[in-house]
């Protein structure tokens, strides 16, 4: 039997219910590749180790979003704040992505200006101004995981960007905010 196949008894729609009671905080994951600048809105990120500083991302095989962090190989994360929930919507398109217009490759700029943000140091990736926290990392691994992929990055830069401000998070199906 296949380990990662499920028993006929799981329902996938009680699965979604039992999970979607885990609140996650949401970030926007941005990659500059080939294809021009991508960004994702993602729950499916969390730290993975100190030593040494390592984080994950999960992105679904069939968004755009997909390949160009792939090529890539760097990419940025924006933790969202409760105030950004516009910005998490945005990049959260039917497709699961979505893309900015403009030929990005040619002008790092190109119709970025209805999106505050400042590009990365280390990577030249979007970092969303008036997020809680922003890191850039490098992918160090890619690893199946069903219809998504899970990339390991280590932690190139990273600071917090506003002290005393609710993070964006994400339960129930909802967008919803914490005490700061």
């Amino acid at each position: 039997m296949d380990p990662l196949s499920q028993p006929p008894e799981v329902d996938t729609v009680a699965y979604r219910d039992v999970v979607g009671r885990f609140p996650t905080g949401v970030t926007v994951v941005s990659a500059r590749s080939p294809q021009g600048v991508r960004l994702m809105t993602a729950n499916s990120f969390t730290s993975v180790s100190l030593e040494p500083l390592l984080v994950l991302v999960c992105v679904r095989l069939t968004a755009r979003f997909h390949q160009a962090v792939v090529n890539a190989g760097e990419w940025a994360v924006s933790v969202l704040a409760a105030d950004q929930e516009w910005l998490a919507r945005l990049f959260a398109g039917r497709s699961g992505d979505a893309e900015l217009q403009g030929d990005l490759r040619a002008d790092p700029h190109a119709d970025l200006h209805a999106v505050p943000h400042r590009l990365g140091p280390r990577t030249g990736a979007p970092l969303l101004d008036g997020s809680v926290a922003a890191l850039e990392c490098r992918t160090v691994a890619a690893h199946p995981g069903g219809d998504h992929t899970i990339l390991l990055g280590a932690v190139l830069d990273g600071a917090v960007a506003r002290e005393g401000v609710s993070p964006l998070v994400f339960c129930r199906g909802g967008y919803e905010s914490l005490a700061p």
